[in-house]
C-alpha cells in the first residue's frame, strides 16, 4: 500500500503570537505564563499554546497530552505500518480492534449518515487509484479509466463495514479506510480533554485542526488564521474563536497530477475530485466534527451544507466558491 499524503495542505494554522518558539522555550515572552510546543502529529504540522500559572505544570500536561497523540498515531495512521488501521486495510478483519478505533468509526458512521454520503473513509481505494494512476510514467491526464473507476466505487461505501467493540469487518476484503478526513480533529479533541482535565482553561490546541479552549490569558478570544485558497503560504482571514474548532478543507492542498485538475477531496458517490469549493470553513464546539464536516462540506453545494446544518442545529460553515463568491452559513 502506499504512503499516501495527508488530505489538505495545512489549510489553518494559529495566528496567535508563539509559534515560532522552539519546544518549551523559557526565553522571555510577552506572556510568561504561555507554555508552546510545536511538532509533528498525524502527518502534520502541529502545535499547542497553553496558559498556566505553574510552567513546570504547565508542561507536564503538554507531555501527557503528547504521549496520547503518539498512542493515538499507532490507531490511526496510514504512515505507520504497525497500525491498527494499516493492518485492518491489510487483512480486512480486525478483532479485538482498539477502543479509539470504534469510537471514530462510530462518529464517522453519525457523519456518514447526517451528509447523506458525502462524507465516507472508506474512499481509500479511490485514494489508491488515483496515486497508483498518476505515478505511472506518462499517465492519461484525463485520469484512470472508467472501467478502473467504477470497479473501485464497487468497493466504497461505509454501510459495507461493520463493527462493535469485538471486531471490524469489511464486506469485501479489498475494501480500505483513511481516516484522514477525520481523525485530525478527533487526536485535538483528545488532548483538549486532557488539558481540561489538568486544570487547563486556556490553550490552543491544533493536531491538524485547530479548537480553543476558554480564552487567551487577558481574555481575549484566540486568533486562528485561514489559509488564502489562491496563495496556500498566506492568511486569507483570520477568525477569533473562544471554545470553538475549526476545520479547512480545499482542493489546493494536494493533487495527484501536476495539472493539478484531480485533488484529493474525492467524492464517494462518483469518485470525481471536489470541484464546487475553493475553500470550505467550519466552525462547531468540537474539532472531530469541525474536521468530518469540512470534508463533506466540499462536496456538497451551498444548499446542501445549510441543509446539514439546520439539521445538526449548531455550527457555520463558510464557503468560497470556485467562482469565488463567499457564502457564510449558520445552523
Amino acid at each position: 500500500m502506499p504512503l499516501l499524503s495527508r488530505r489538505r495542505f495545512i489549510g489553518i494554522t494559529a495566528a496567535a503570537a508563539g509559534l515560532g518558539l522552539v519546544r518549551f522555550n523559557r526565553a522571555a515572552q510577552a506572556d510568561a505564563h504561555l507554555v508552546t510546543w510545536r511538532g509533528q502529529a498525524m502527518g502534520a504540522v502541529a502545535t499547542l499554546q497553553v496558559h498556566h500559572r505553574d510552567r513546570t505544570a504547565a508542561e507536564r500536561l503538554v507531555e501527557r497530552a503528547l504521549a496520547e497523540v503518539r498512542r493515538l498515531e499507532a490507531v490511526f495512521s496510514l504512515y505507520r505500518e504497525d497500525s491498527a488501521l494499516v493492518a485492518l486495510n491489510r487483512h480486512g478483519v480486525l478483532v479485538a480492534p482498539p477502543a479509539d478505533l470504534i469510537a471514530l468509526l462510530g462518529e464517522s458512521r453519525r457523519w456518514w449518515e447526517l451528509t447523506e454520503g458525502a462524507f465516507d473513509p472508506t474512499v481509500h481505494p479511490l485514494w489508491t487509484l488515483y496515486w497508483g494512476h498518476f505515478s505511472k510514467p506518462n499517465p492519461d491526464p484525463q485520469g484512470p479509466p472508467e472501467p478502473e473507476l467504477r470497479e473501485a466505487l464497487g468497493r466504497v461505501g461505509f454501510d459495507r463495514v461493520r463493527f462493535d467493540s469485538n471486531r471490524i469487518v469489511f464486506a469485501r476484503r479489498d475494501m480500505g479506510l483513511t481516516l484522514n478526513g477525520i481523525a485530525q480533529g478527533y487526536v485535538t479533541d483528545r488532548v483538549v480533554d486532557i488539558l481540561r482535565a489538568g486544570g487547563i482553561t486556556s490553550s490552543l490546541v491544533d493536531m491538524g485542526e485547530p479548537r480553543a479552549l476558554g480564552t487567551r490569558l487577558l481574555g481575549e478570544p484566540w486568533r486562528v488564521g485561514i489559509v488564502d485558497p489562491d496563495c496556500p503560504g498566506e492568511v486569507g482571514e483570520t477568525l477569533e474563536v473562544v471554545d470553538q474548532a475549526i476545520a479547512t478543507s480545499g482542493g489546493y492542498g494536494f493533487h495527484f497530477d501536476a495539472a493539478g485538475h484531480f485533488n484529493h477531496l474525492l467524492d464517494p458517490r462518483t469518485g470525481a475530485s471536489a470541484r464546487l469549493h475553493r475553500s470550505v470553513t467550519v466552525v462547531l464546539p468540537r474539532a472531530t466534527a469541525a474536521d468530518a464536516l469540512s470534508t463533506a462540506f466540499s462536496l456538497l453545494p451551498p444548499e446542501g451544507v445549510g441543509r446539514t446544518l439546520q439539521r445538526l442545529g449548531e455550527g457555520q460553515a463558510r464557503l468560497i466558491t470556485m467562482e469565488g463568491e463567499r457564502y457564510t452559513l449558520n445552523a
